[in-house]
């Protein structure tokens, strides 16, 4: 009589990291037979040594299942057919915590993408959270930010945010979001409406009311709007927009969307000029008060100008009137009678562009002890406080318009006017708070008088 086949059985078991002995058990024999087999069929038998029986990690995964059902360490340790010492071992080895899963398989099927995430990346997402892998190592495996999968976990867990993720139930969410057309939320005759109507009205940006009202507003969200919100009403919603005359109360007085653009045609260069690259460090950031950045901005057929100064730090405005002409000669005496109108502690440096204007930048130094420094040419960005500015400056100034018409007081209430807008930078305060905080705040010693002039 022949000697019986291993049952298919028995081979799972041994495929599935169970021992020979406890294997055979399974299937109704004794270990002796066990062994048999396993001879017969040329499988090698498992080795004993310092770290005992190599097992599956999957039969790891099975202890530690057992585990978590409320079985004890020997229970379960028999129950996926390893020793109770091994249960124990591989207990303590893990300080009684489960190892993380390393799933070679679900990697292999992860590629990495760009873009918003589509419903097969939520699957894979899914798939992912159920192996019990981190939100950190989900974003590492497909090539998206930490935040991207965090926001992504929490739109698919419903409504309360405590479910499991649920690739369906974000895909639903994000579909419903996308939905077209939306309700707007600026619609003539409401609170909200009338409120971004009238700081329009004052020549406040988009930016600066959506900051604003959010300080001013603080518990009654229903007021809160985003200036993509604002531009959208202005330039996009045809139907139920802001009225014309808010349009025009932009500062660039456009009804469409338009790049910006710079003029890089040549100007002509001095002598005794100081270049940006010697200005103190300390003027590169907006740390230290008291550097300061100016300009022109031009009329029409270039026949009439204003002088432009602005401090880096509180963003705090100075316009020069030019009465007659942008010579040399008128802009250094502009220069020369502003200056002192600002306590000498809030004037460390001023850098301008190499215009002709600042032909005499050496007497407006002699006279003001204020170093200055010039950009290099065709690069605005090194000024880019005074550059937003004078963009502003355009929605009061319009370009191809005579500024020598705009005296003293006009240009005295322009500057007011922009010195009380909010900014983003400082939370919504404006320019004039920011200066008279600095000016009324105790002096240290690192604000002393302007540096002295090097010229």
């Amino acid at each position: 009589m022949g000697r019986a086949v291993a049952p298919e059985a028995f081979w799972v078991a041994i495929d599935a990291g169970v021992s020979v002995a406890v294997a055979a058990r399974q299937v109704g024999c004794g270990p002796a037979t066990g062994y048999r087999w396993m001879r017969e069929a040329g499988r090698p038998l498992p080795t004993r040594g310092g770290q005992g029986v190599r097992r599956s990690p999957r039969t790891r995964e099975q202890f530690w299942a057992r585990l978590r059902t409320g079985e004890t360490i020997a229970v379960a340790a028999r129950s996926v057919g390893v020793s109770d010492q091994t249960g124990y071992a591989w207990f303590r080895q893990a300080g009684g915590m489960r190892l993380p899963t390393v799933n070679p398989q679900e990697q292999s099927q992860v590629t990495a993408g760009s873009g918003p995430l589509s419903f097969v990346d939520r699957c894979r997402i899914e798939d992912l959270l159920d192996a019990r892998y981190k939100p950190a190592r989900i974003a590492e495996l497909l090539g998206r930010h930490r935040s991207t999968i965090g926001r992504e976990i929490a739109r698919g867990r419903g409504p309360e945010g405590t479910g499991r993720y649920r690739a369906i139930v974000a895909q639903s969410v994000v579909e419903d979001r996308r939905r077209r057309p939306k309700t707007r939320k600026l619609v003539e005759g409401t609170r909200l409406y009338d409120e971004v109507t009238q700081r329009l009205l004052k020549k406040h940006s988009p930016e600066q009311i959506a900051g604003a009202l959010r300080r001013d507003f603080p518990e009654e969200p229903e007021m809160w709007v985003s200036h993509e919100t604002i531009y959208q009403a202005v330039y996009v919603q045809a139907r139920g927009g802001l009225k014309a005359e808010v349009k025009a109360a932009l500062r660039t007085g456009r009804i469409k969307r338009k790049p910006q653009g710079r003029n890089t045609s040549k100007r002509p260069k001095f002598q005794d000029m100081v270049s940006i690259s010697e200005r103190p460090a300390e003027a590169a950031d907006r740390a230290i008060p008291g550097h300061w950045e100016g300009d022109l901005i031009v009329g029409a057929h270039h026949a009439s100008a204003i002088g432009t100064l602005v401090e880096r730090t509180t963003g705090f405005v100075m316009l020069l009137h030019l009465p007659e002409d942008h010579t040399a000669e008128t802009v250094a005496a502009a220069m020369t009678a502003a200056i002192p109108q600002i306590p000498a502690v809030m004037w460390r440096s001023l850098t301008w562009d190499q215009g002709s204007e600042m032909a005499l930048h050496t007497q407006i130094t002699a006279a003001t002890g204020l170093p200055i420094y010039f950009a290099d040419p065709h690069s605005p960005w090194q000024r880019p406080c005074n550059e937003n500015i004078n963009g502003l400056l355009r929605q009061y100034f319009p370009k191809g318009t005579d500024l020598s018409f705009h005296g003293p007081g006009i240009l005295a209430n322009v500057a007011a006017e922009l010195n009380a807008r909010p900014r983003k930078r400082h939370q919504w305060a404006s320019p004039a708070e920011k200066l008279d905080e600095l000016l009324n705040s105790p002096p240290s010693g690192s604000e002393s008088g302007p540096v002295a002039s090097t010229a």
